[in-house]
Parts: structure tokens; C-alpha cells; sequence
């Protein structure tokens, strides 16, 4: 098999693994059924992937929001509100809208199970929360005020579409985010 080949493999097998998570969890992932499931073995997806761990990682990494990409052009408020609001979207509506549960799934183990899940949410985590506090600073928030916007736009969104996701109410909180992003990213 090719180099190229044995890629094209790897990411298939990947997106698979993915939406196999969205719909069954990484609570009780085993890879043995998960490979039963996707009609591989369990041999290559540790040829691919590792281990579990490094697996779940690179979920994790293939199923989250580019958040780098979505605030790449921000410049001002305005541009900070919208590029918000586009976050909200990718993770309610959009191409996020069912791998965000593989993240509120990690956030809920890592509370239970830290020995072997906190690195992973912490990284989790940070990886949305960094990128964004950089843009708060290029508008010219301190450090630790850009860090706590940034945490404060992140977790309050994620709260809510998981808010939406349970209730079904994406009315009340379809304006919930709405009222946050406007506090978030005003700079006043």
C-alpha cells in the first residue's frame, strides 16, 4: 500500500471513528467492538491510532471547531460579535453540531475520572479557549482579561448548546447566546 493510500486509510477510518463516537460515546469505547463496528480490526486501528488514548486524542483534534480558522479575520468588535456568532452556529446548526457531544461527553469524565481523563479536557479545552484570547489581546485586552473573555465566550456557549441540546428549547437559548456574545465581545 502506498504512502498516500495508507493515509487516505487513516483518515477514513478516522471520520469514521468519529461518527461512531458521536452516536456511542468514548465512556465505555473499547476497541474491539469499535472495530467489529466498523468492519476492521482491532490490529489496525492500533497500527493507525496507537492506543485508545492516542485514539481519542486525535477524535478530540478531527471533531472540534477550527477556532483559529472562525476568528482569523477578526479586527474589531463588530468582527469579534460576528465571528461569535459564527462559533455558536458551527457547534448548534452547523458542521460541529454532533461532534460537540464527543466534547461534552470528555468534560463530563474528566469530572469523574480525572486520573485518566482531565489532560485531555484540559487540552480540550484550551485549544478553543487560547486562540480567541489572542484575538482579545490584538484588540488590545491584557493577558488575563483576554483570557477570561476568551473563557468566558467559550464556556458560556458551550454551556448553552448543551443547555439546547438537552432542553430542545433553542428559542430561549438561541437568545441566551445571543445576550452573551453581545457581553462578551463588547471591549468597553
Amino acid at each position: 500500500m502506498s504512502a498516500a493510500n495508507d493515509t487516505d486509510k487513516r483518515t477514513e477510518l478516522l471520520h469514521r471513528v468519529v461518527r461512531y463516537l458521536e452516536a456511542y460515546g468514548i465512556a465505555d469505547l473499547s476497541l474491539s467492538p469499535l472495530a467489529t463496528e466498523l468492519g476492521t480490526s482491532k490490529r489496525m486501528l492500533l497500527y493507525y491510532f496507537g492506543s485508545r488514548e492516542n485514539l481519542i486524542v486525535e477524535v478530540l483534534a478531527a471533531s472540534r471547531p477550527e477556532v483559529a480558522g472562525i476568528f482569523s479575520d477578526v479586527t474589531d468588535e463588530p468582527s469579534l460579535r460576528a465571528a461569535a456568532l459564527d462559533l455558536w452556529t458551527a457547534i448548534t446548526v452547523g458542521a460541529q453540531q454532533r461532534p460537540i457531544r464527543i466534547l461534552f461527553q470528555l468534560l463530563s469524565l474528566a469530572a469523574t475520572q480525572p486520573d485518566r481523563y482531565e489532560a485531555l479536557a484540559v487540552d480540550a479545552v484550551t485549544v478553543m479557549v487560547e486562540p480567541i484570547a489572542e484575538v482579545y489581546q490584538r484588540l488590545g485586552a491584557t493577558r488575563a482579561d483576554a483570557r477570561a473573555r476568551a473563557s468566558l465566550l467559550v464556556s458560556g456557549l458551550r454551556g448553552l448548546c448543551q443547555d439546547r441540546i438537552v432542553t430542545g428549547d433553542s428559542n430561549r437559548i438561541d437568545a441566551a447566546a445571543h445576550l452573551l456574545v453581545d457581553s462578551a465581545t463588547s471591549l468597553r
